[in-house]
């Protein structure tokens, strides 16, 4: 397994387990941070034997956002001309930005384990995420309106799928913290544990009930549920007929049926 800087990465039981590794630093998302994520999950995308992701923060915290010394470097190439500062600035939005879509458009399902800090660009970065979870102690915060800036790397475009248009408007306008209690409740995320430990635990469970099944049909499905976000319900419909006229001669399906009719787990195929 390569080793990275800001990341710690491990393979166990077709799950792989993603974690932001700066603890000493509340995890916050450094320079490294941003390549890394993007050489992570092409890696899952292309390796088979992972089918499904866990992201997680080591240490008290998932992660605090962007690391402000990344932001002041940025702020150091600007010079006098408005024009080619519009132009950089712009480049590296967009190179952020693509970071988080390599989360979102990752074939396998990603599900984040949160607790402590999850700040600013951690929102965009779990917004990006499947699913998501707590433990009791996390705390939710859109941070940029208090940095004097409109959050830039996807929050305001996936959360309001997420947890409805006026309660994202009230979180990004005002900048304030949200407990776990409360981010179950708006639907920020799907559940909570009491710490971390029952958090990774809990996670992990889902993980591998979701590794169990088969590929072909979990990739299918993220697929499809992806699709629908930007289109209407009969190009939906008229997608997943396409793709099921291949899928459907999966040998997975008929894997799934003999499993069911003889009452034994069903063993897959990567």
């Amino acid at each position: 397994m390569t080793d990275y800087q800001a990341f710690k990465v491990e393979l166990n039981d077709h799950i792989a387990h993603v974690q932001i590794n700066r603890p000493e630093k509340i995890n916050a998302m450094n320079a490294a941070f941003w390549t890394e994520i993007i050489e992570i999950l092409q890696w899952i995308d292309d390796t088979d034997a992972v089918r499904v992701v866990v992201l997680s923060g080591a240490g008290k915290h998932f992660s605090s956002g962007i690391d402000l010394m990344l932001l002041a470097g940025v702020a150091n190439e600007l010079g006098k001309d408005v024009g080619r500062n519009a132009r950089l600035l712009r480049r590296t939005i967009q190179r952020l930005q693509a970071s988080f879509n390599a989360v979102d458009s990752c074939r396998k399902p990603v599900l984040a384990a949160i607790q402590g800090y999850c700040l600013g660009g951690a929102i965009d970065l779990i917004a990006a995420c499947d699913m998501r979870y707590a433990a009791m102690d996390a705390q939710f915060s859109i941070k940029e309106i208090d940095m004097g800036m409109a959050a830039d790397v996807g929050t305001l475009q996936r959360l309001p799928r997420i947890i409805g248009d006026g309660m994202l408007r009230e979180l990004a306008y005002t900048g304030r913290s949200v407990d776990a209690t409360e981010a179950q409740r708006i639907g920020l995320v799907n559940r909570t544990w009491p710490d971390h430990t029952s958090l990774l635990d809990g996670v992990f469970a889902i993980a591998g009930e979701i590794a169990g099944k088969s590929p072909i049909a979990v990739a299918g499905t993220k697929e499809m549920i992806s699709y629908m976000r930007d289109h209407r319900i009969d190009d939906g419909l008229d997608y997943i007929a396409t793709w099921n006229a291949a899928m459907l001669q999966s040998a997975d399906l008929r894997v799934a049926m003999a499993a069911s009719m003889s009452k034994q787990k069903p063993e897959f195929a990567d």
